[in-house]
């Protein structure tokens, strides 16, 4: 990540990142525009993370420290995304931010419910280990009961079936995850066309 930092901070065109260990803000904001899809946008929603508190749990909270909207994430001990990042989103005004390590308390009335893989790229070795630290985080129907009966599932592709997700939620009808991935080409020729402009 401070790689892509210092490549903006010297270049004279604009700097795209389009994905580093830290942030994966190109995947939120295909995300973003399916929970607006769904629901015309995401004031008054509630945005719930299952999982590992990685890349895309970090953009979630830049986004909601931006947007104000509710999001609550659970991650297992050990496994919380970037604390810094967490307190400089929360002391935004209007940022509703919370980490449990509680998926149901996560999920309670949540609109979105989102999740990722145990084991992102570079970290297969870890797999076993990561498999064990999140039992009880896998998004399953029980959960989605939790959640508001009009919630929606998202996962940023791909997935691992019966790990983080069950196949009945992934292909269900809460699952909005096709959509998720169209939206990612349209967001970013949005995003090329309005820094070409």
């Amino acid at each position: 990540h401070g790689e892509v930092e210092e490549l903006a901070r010297c270049a004279i065109v604009p700097v795209i990142n389009g994905l580093t260990d830290l942030l994966h803000p190109c995947q939120v904001l295909a995300d973003l525009y399916t929970v607006k899809e769904a629901f015309g946008g995401w004031e008054g929603k509630r945005v719930a993370w299952v999982g590992d508190g990685n890349n895309m749990a970090n953009s979630w909270i830049d986004a909601a420290g931006v947007l104000g909207f509710e999001l609550r994430l659970a991650c297992p001990k050990g496994f919380q995304p970037d604390h810094p990042l967490f307190e400089r989103a929360r002391a935004r005004a209007g940022a509703c931010l919370t980490i449990t390590e509680s998926p149901e308390e996560a999920v309670e009335g949540a609109h979105v419910v989102n999740t990722d893989v145990w084991a992102s790229m570079g970290q297969e070795d870890e797999a076993a280990a990561r498999r064990d630290a999140f039992q009880g985080y896998t998004v399953d129907a029980d959960l989605m009961k939790l959640a508001d009966p009009g919630a929606i599932f998202l996962h940023c592709l791909p997935a691992h079936r019966g790990e983080e997700v069950t196949a009945s939620v992934f292909e269900g009808p809460q699952s909005r995850v096709w959509d998720e991935a169209e939206n990612r080409l349209h967001v970013q020729k949005a995003l090329l066309a309005t820094l070409m402009a």
